[in-house]
């Protein structure tokens, strides 16, 4: 990975961060994206005083295509040859049951999750297959193997990405780039807050009786995949908290 350009979506905080704090550790060059651009800011800061690499911001919202496009096409020199594209801006809101939800709230969870994805690998995917060299590693979810009560919705987006990941691995069957659809289990990062509608009282008790996954955890299995050999293909790892066995079977202990 040493001097190679890793771009990574939402990376001001959990997942995305673990994997910005991983690559940089083995020598990769980032372009960071995120909305909040202190965090994004105070990041690059302290990687490239950490590990000697060099980091480029694109702050935008994944959703906002025409600044997407803008951002990317904007890219010089050895920033435009990007070796490897992290999908990981995405989120839910709520557990709120489906006929129930908040329609404005889900609007944003699709278009985060569903259209954000697809707009950046659009954006950035033809330039992979022009140089003939790419991985294109998407963030999935547990919830996308089945439903659970409370979040139909984003169990959907996230099946979405299962299946657009299987399909742009099949688009890119004929050409080096490989695809890879990285599952997380049980993660305690912002994403809970962001669930719990800003409540961390609430966010913090759903992961009382038992250890999760952190950000970095599942930056392991994201370093993982992008480093096998060319030749060689993770097409899906799926990473659970020892004390989950799918979705909504989880084992937490009394305390």
């Amino acid at each position: 990975m040493k001097d190679k350009i890793i771009f990574i979506t939402g990376a001001t905080s959990g997942i995305g961060e673990g994997c910005a704090r991983k690559f940089a550790s083995e020598g990769a060059n980032l372009i960071l994206n995120g909305r909040n651009q202190d965090k994004l800011n105070e990041l690059k800061v302290e990687l490239e005083a950490d590990f000697g690499i060099e980091v480029l911001l694109l702050p935008f919202d994944v959703r906002d295509r025409e600044r997407a496009k803008v951002a990317i096409e904007s890219l010089e020199g050895k920033w435009k040859s990007i070796d490897v594209l992290v999908n990981n801006a995405g989120l839910v809101i709520g557990f709120d049951k489906e006929f129930e939800g908040v329609l404005e709230e889900w609007d944003i969870v699709i278009d985060t999750n569903i259209k954000g994805l697809l707009n950046i690998t659009r954006l950035v995917t033809p330039g992979m297959v022009q140089r003939g060299v790419g991985h294109i590693i998407n963030i999935g979810s547990i919830a996308g193997d089945a439903a659970y009560p409370g979040g139909s919705v984003y169990c959907a987006t996230k099946a979405a990405v299962k299946t657009l990941s299987d399909g742009l691995r099949q688009d890119l069957v004929d050409t080096p780039l490989r695809v890879t659809n990285i599952k997380p289990g049980l993660v305690e990062t912002n994403f809970s807050v962001v669930r719990y509608r800003g409540d961390k009282e609430a966010a913090d008790n759903f992961y009382k009786g038992i250890k999760p996954l952190s950000g970095s955890d599942v930056a392991e299995s994201v370093y993982f995949a992008a480093s096998a050999p060319a030749h060689v293909q993770v097409a899906e790892i799926l990473v659970l908290a020892t004390n989950q066995a799918t979705s909504n079977v989880t084992y937490r202990a009394v305390r």
